[in-house]
């Protein structure tokens, strides 16, 4: 598209932009406030995030529908940074000092995001397992919980950890039911409604409710309820001052700067690494989500991104505002009305601007209580019990990872979380496979290498695919565009984990939504920890294979093939095939074993494993054949494609069979056999036009029928219809000569 065309597509696409901006924003200002009040900091700094984020972002970001602001991962990180930076050398906690501290954290975190982007190290977040970081997300959502359901309740004064903040919920209910205090039963009553619009607002269908965000119902609400005490009731409003909002009368004059004099303390630098790792995690994750909900299927610049992040957090911090991330609950609400480029992210900044001017008096009006509830359901929403099952769905060794990492954060850091979730993976990684040798000895290794053959991207994965090095395939995979075919082999691959099982469904849904094919084969012979398509895998010894077990993707589509085509299937089959060992092409090769048998009186397909060489030299190949059983007698002969090896059996004494009235057919194909007279008699003028115009495999003969294959590997599920086609029409002509 010329840019004159984008430039007038990026204006005709403003008016639906700039609605879907202000649909954001209604969300983003309740949230921004609340965000910023559940981490211990000034109201107002969750606002200039999100308003600094949308503007910075909109402007040099990489993604196309993002929205970006404070984020929900951050709560537990810059509260616990504002504590300890504040807490004085008598134990005495000055928050205020402790939040200019954290200003400062926040700005060199910024700092440390732009030279993250530079370095290209955007695809860090693939370092991290999948359940350890739902693990550290869940026990994210239970530390916001915690501290905001007190908040909820009217109780602005519990304290402790997580933990002593969870067991004393049951106390803080009752407290609440019996308090003789007006104000905070009120404000306590406040909370509990604001929570129930926040449970049951996607449950009420009415169109015109739903206009209005479920956030901004309770902002909207708040300010009614205050308004009629004001304006039209006798009695007082009830709700004391100090559990109102707090903001400065002239906003824009008070900006709060970062203060540095703790740069070189141990707290300071942990406060910057944990900040650091959050929000790079949480932006990561969030751009990855977002590119799935886009319409138009376009994939993020995620070094940019993050780039455009890192200085929005530096100018951010440097304003009084929290760090900027990309955030996915206002991104999707983005995506839902329309927007369609980044400046709706633009404009839900210029928005949230002129609720700042024109509406500041008015928000003084909120309850504490009504912005806890939301936090509250938004930190059950990371740690619901939803959550769980899904993570025990996909394997029991998934759920030690995912308790462990939460429960390790929830009673000590975040840091130490996330650390020991990734420790955690390793060893049940190694007990599962029993060799720590397998990662130890290949984690260095270059282990993924891609081709392409015959139009097609061929990736091939040896030794074993996890967390570790996934971003060595991640890079190959990148490389292949989106509407192309692709296939990725792991059959030599020892093991494959959940990270990478889930990964590669993602590249399978991108490739599906632009047009192209992307398929995982190599993984029928491995055993899954359940029947979950992200289970990890891990290749079982010949011995090992089970008769019975789950089906990979792979195999249900062959199944599927075999039922159109009218095959008997057996995916675990441990038959030996009694006649391969008669064609010429295993005489020097040792059978393991053959399975994914597809059959039918004439024609056999299957994948097959076999070995060549001893010892040191012993190589494993996987391959797909194609075993004709032919009624009539053939004569025995190889078919090949001309090339060098071909040239190579010339010098070495075999003669290739020119056929002199089919000269193209002759520099194609290399043809060798003993009994030359049968040969020339049986390729007939039908047959070589058949062969001259499909594609070409190899095809050997001998008196147990015909062995075809294309490659010394296992085919996809296309490669395999095309090759059961192909025999079909094949031994029709045979059986014709």
């Amino acid at each position: 598209m010329s840019q004159k065309n984008i430039f007038k597509s990026f204006i005709g696409e403003i008016p639906k932009n700039l609605f879907s901006g202000f649909v954001v924003s209604l969300i983003a200002l309740p949230l921004g406030l609340g965000l910023a009040l559940a981490s211990g900091a000034p109201p107002i700094s969750g606002i200039i995030a999100a308003i600094v984020g949308g503007t910075v972002v909109a402007i040099l970001g990489g993604s196309n529908v993002t929205i970006t602001g404070p984020g929900n991962g951050l709560v537990v990180v810059i509260l616990a940074a504002i504590t300890t930076l504040g807490t004085g050398a008598n134990g005495v906690i000055d928050m205020n000092q402790g939040f200019l501290y954290t200003l400062a954290a926040v700005v060199i975190s910024g700092v440390i995001m732009i030279i993250l982007g530079f370095l290209r190290l955007g695809s860090l977040g693939d370092f991290f397992p999948s359940s350890a970081i739902q693990g550290m997300l869940a026990a994210i959502g239970i530390g916001i919980f915690a501290k905001q359901i007190h908040v909820m309740f009217g109780n602005l004064e519990a304290k402790g950890s997580i933990i002593e903040l969870l067991v004393q919920i049951p106390e803080g209910v009752l407290n609440f039911v019996n308090t003789d205090n007006t104000s905070v039963f009120y404000a306590g009553l406040v909370g509990v409604f604001s929570l129930l619009i926040m449970i049951f607002y996607s449950k009420i269908r009415n169109r015109y409710f739903q206009l209005i965000p479920a956030p901004m119902w309770i902002v909207v609400l708040s300010v009614g309820m205050y308004s009629y005490f004001d304006l039209f009731s006798t009695t007082p409003y009830p709700i004391e001052k100090n559990l109102l909002i707090e903001l400065s009368d002239d906003i824009l004059s008070k900006f709060a700067f970062p203060d540095f004099g703790k740069i070189y303390e141990l707290s300071f630098i942990n406060a910057v690494i944990s900040i650091t790792l959050i929000a790079s995690i949480e932006s990561l994750l969030s751009i990855k989500a977002v590119d799935k909900l886009d319409p138009l299927k376009r994939r993020s610049n995620v070094n940019k991104d993050i780039k455009a992040l890192g200085l929005a957090t530096v100018i951010s911090g440097f304003l009084g505002g929290l760090n900027v991330v990309t955030v996915i609950a206002r991104s999707s609400v983005n995506v839902n009305n329309k927007g369609s480029n980044r400046s709706a992210n633009f404009f839900h900044a210029g928005f949230l601007v002129l609720f700042i001017l024109l509406f500041a008096s008015e928000l003084k009006k909120i309850p504490l209580p009504a912005l806890a509830a939301i936090l509250v359901y938004t930190g059950y929403k990371l740690a619901s019990p939803e959550n769980l099952k899904k993570v025990l769905q996909v394997g029991s060794e998934q759920l030690i990872i995912f308790l462990m990492t939460l429960l390790v954060t929830i009673s000590t850091s975040l840091i130490t979380g996330i650390l020991v979730g990734i420790i955690i993976t390793f060893v049940l990684h190694v007990i599962i496979n029993k060799n720590i040798l397998l990662f130890v000895k290949n984690i260095l290794k270059p282990n993924v290498l891609m081709f392409t053959e015959d139009g097609k991207y061929y990736v091939s994965v040896k030794n074993f695919s996890s967390f570790l090095n996934f971003i060595k395939l991640k890079s190959k995979l990148n490389q292949i565009p989106e509407t192309e075919e692709a296939i990725v082999d792991f059959s030599l691959c020892d093991f494959v984990d959940h990270s990478v099982m889930e990964n590669m469904s993602n590249y399978t849904e991108a490739f599906a939504r632009k047009g192209g094919d992307f398929e995982v084969i190599g993984l029928d012979d491995s055993k899954s920890g359940s029947e979950h398509p992200f289970a990890l895998r891990k290749i079982l010894p010949k011995q090992m294979i089970p008769k019975k077990g789950v089906l990979t993707k792979r195999q249900k589509n062959i199944q599927k093939i075999s039922e159109e085509m009218h095959y008997s299937y057996d995916a675990f089959s441990a038959i030996e095939m009694e006649e391969l060992p008669q064609f010429g092409y295993f005489k020097t090769r040792k059978i393991d074993k053959v399975s994914n048998v597809l059959s039918n009186d004439d024609c056999t397909i299957f994948d097959v494993q076999f070995s060549e060489g001893e010892m040191i030299a012993k190589q494993v190949i996987k391959a797909t054949m194609l075993h004709i059983h032919t009624q009539k007698e053939v004569p025995n002969f190889t078919l090949d494609k001309e090339g060098i090896f071909e040239y190579l059996y010339h010098f070495a004494g075999f003669k290739d069979i020119n056929l002199e009235k089919h000269p193209d057919f002759s520099k194609r194909f290399y043809l060798l056999g003993k009994n030359e007279a049968k040969i020339r008699t049986f390729f007939t003028d039908e047959l070589i036009l058949f062969l001259e115009s499909n594609k070409q495999y190899h095809i050997e003969a001998s008196k147990v029928g015909l062995l075809i294959f294309s490659n010394e590997r296992l085919a996809s599920v296309k490669e395999l219809k095309a090759l059961a086609y192909f025999g079909a029409s094949l031994r029709k002509i045979i059986e014709k000569c």
